[in-house]
Parts: structure tokens; sequence; C-alpha cells
């Protein structure tokens, strides 16, 4: 099973930017919401997948990630009704390899902008925290984007 270790910070500013490598719009929806298996689609860019995703355990869980045709994508997000969500996804350096993904949300979630940072390991220690991170929102599902589909901000 592939597992995914990721920490999730609300983001305070956007000094990101200019400290960012590179972004690019996103669009993604949900097929399923189920806490124990969400099914998403996502087009980013050029490229497209759909990935399946288990029940968090803190920081952690499984994760499958497929390539697929942008054609399909566009097709399966059309089944997904009023739960897709849009976004342009940041990409900031964190040093030994790591990566601060930042994704600003548009529509009903304009406003909101969240970090993610993927880990080696659960218990890996987090790099030194650039001045964009604010509080943390690991393992708070208000925050995890099965749920902000159905969300507007602010969060309440």
């Amino acid at each position: 099973m592939a597992l995914e270790i990721e920490r999730k910070f609300i983001v305070d500013g956007d000094s990101y930017k200019t400290a960012a490598t590179g972004h690019r719009r996103m669009e993604q929806g949900y097929l399923c919401t189920d806490a124990d298996a969400t099914v998403r689609v996502r087009i980013a860019g050029e490229s497209a997948y759909i990935t399946v995703k288990s029940r968090n355990k803190g920081a952690v869980r499984g994760e499958w990630e497929y390539g697929i045709p942008v054609a399909d994508a566009r097709q399966l997000l059309a089944l997904c009704g009023d739960r897709v969500l849009a976004k342009t996804r940041w990409y900031v350096p964190a040093g030994s390899g790591m990566t601060w993904e930042v994704d600003e949300f548009d529509g009903r979630l304009a406003g909101l902008t969240v970090a993610e940072i993927e880990l080696p390991a659960a218990d890996a220690p987090l790099p030194p925290l650039p001045p964009f991170i604010g509080l943390e929102v690991t393992g708070d599902p208000r925050y995890y984007n099965s749920r902000l589909v159905g969300e507007s901000f602010p969060l309440h």
C-alpha cells in the first residue's frame, strides 16, 4: 500500500508567492467522499489523475493515484456535480528534497489558503517553518479537500 504522510497548515500572508518555483491550476472533484475511502478526480495542467485515499490516522493514510486521459477526467468531473473545487497550487522548496504545496482556493472558498508538506515518515521532523505557515490543521476534517467541496469560506 502507498502511504501519504502529510502535515497541513493555514497560510498567513502571501510571501509564498515570491518563494515559489512554480504554480499550476487544478480542478478536482469527488466521486466518493466517505471518510473510509475518498475517490478524487483531478486535472492539473495537462495531466489528469484518479486517486483513492483511506481514512486518516493522524498525518498518515493510504493513497493510490493513477494517471488517466484528460478527456476521461473531464467526463468524470461532470459526474461529481457540486463536489468540485478549483485552486492554484504553488510549489515552495522546503529543503532536504521536500516541497511546501500551497493551495489558494477559488470560488466559494476564495480567501482560504492552506499549505501541506509530505514527510518521509510519520515521526520525521518538519523542516524550518517559513513565515507564511500559520496554525496547524493536520487531522482537522474541516480542512480535508473532500469536505471543503461542500463548504464556503470562512469555514464554520
